[in-house]
C-alpha cells in the first residue's frame, strides 16, 4: 500500500504579508532616495520583487502606496515606543508632562533615519503637489492634530485649561514650531526644544 504524503496549501496569507512589506519597504527607500516625483509603481515593483500588478491588486496609485507605508512605519514607532501610547497621548493628569512625553517621543522619530528621509521627501512634495498634500493631511497629519485636541479637551473637563480655548489652535502653539524647525532646518530639535515650547504655550511669556 502507497501512503500520500499530505500536502499542505500554501499560506497565501503569510505570503502577501510579507510581499505587503517588502512593498511597503520598497516604497519609503525609493521616495528617500530619488524623491516621490522619481518614484514609480515599476520601480517600487522591482525593488520589492513583486509583480507590478500584486501593487495594483492592492493600491490604485503611488501616493496611496506611500501614504500607507508611511502609516505602517508610524505605528511600528508608537509600538516601540510602548503600548501606553499607540495611537493616544497619554493622560496622567498633568498636561505639561503629557505632552513634553510624546513631543520627546516625535524628536526621537524625526531624527530616526527610517523615519526622517522619506517623511521629508513626503513633506516637500505635498507642498507643490496639491492633491498629494490633500491626502496627506487628511491620511497622516489629521489623526495626530484629533489626538492633541482630544488631549487639552479632557483638560478641560478637567479644569487645566480655560474653557473658552480652542483645542485646536492651541495645538498650533507647540506643533508648528516644531514642524517648522524640523522641516527648515532653522534650528536644532531637542527634548529640550520641545519641554519649552510646552511651557510657553501653557504658561506664556509674561511673569509668573
Amino acid at each position: 500500500m502507497v501512503v500520500k504524503k499530505s500536502v499542505h496549501a500554501p499560506d497565501t496569507t503569510r505570503r502577501s504579508e510579507r510581499s505587503r512589506r517588502a512593498i511597503y519597504d520598497a516604497a519609503l527607500a525609493l521616495v528617500g532616495e530619488v524623491g516621490y516625483p522619481r518614484t514609480t509603481i515599476e520601480g517600487i515593483a522591482a525593488r520589492a520583487g513583486v509583480g507590478k500588478q500584486t501593487i495594483y491588486r492592492w493600491w490604485s496609485s503611488k501616493a496611496d502606496v506611500l501614504l500607507e507605508a508611511f502609516l505602517d512605519l508610524s505605528e511600528q514607532a508608537s509600538r516601540e515606543a510602548g503600548p501606553e501610547y499607540a495611537f493616544k497621548i497619554p493622560d496622567t493628569g498633568d498636561l505639561a508632562a503629557d505632552l513634553k512625553t510624546v513631543l520627546r517621543l516625535t524628536v526621537d522619530q524625526l531624527q530616526d533615519p527610517r523615519f526622517e528621509i522619506p517623511s521629508r521627501a513626503l513633506a516637500a512634495e505635498g507642498v507643490v503637489n496639491e492633491e498629494l498634500g490633500r491626502i496627506m493631511m487628511a491620511k497622516l497629519l489629521e489623526p495626530s492634530l484629533q489626538l492633541y485636541v482630544d488631549r487639552v479637551r479632557a483638560a478641560q473637563e478637567a479644569g487645566q485649561v480655560r474653557q473658552d480655548i480652542d483645542p485646536r489652535i492651541a495645538l498650533e502653539l507647540w506643533v508648528s514650531p516644531l514642524a517648522q524647525r524640523w522641516l527648515q532646518y532653522t534650528g536644532p530639535i531637542s527634548y529640550e526644544y520641545t519641554d519649552t515650547l510646552v511651557d510657553y504655550a501653557l504658561h506664556g511669556i509674561g511673569p509668573r
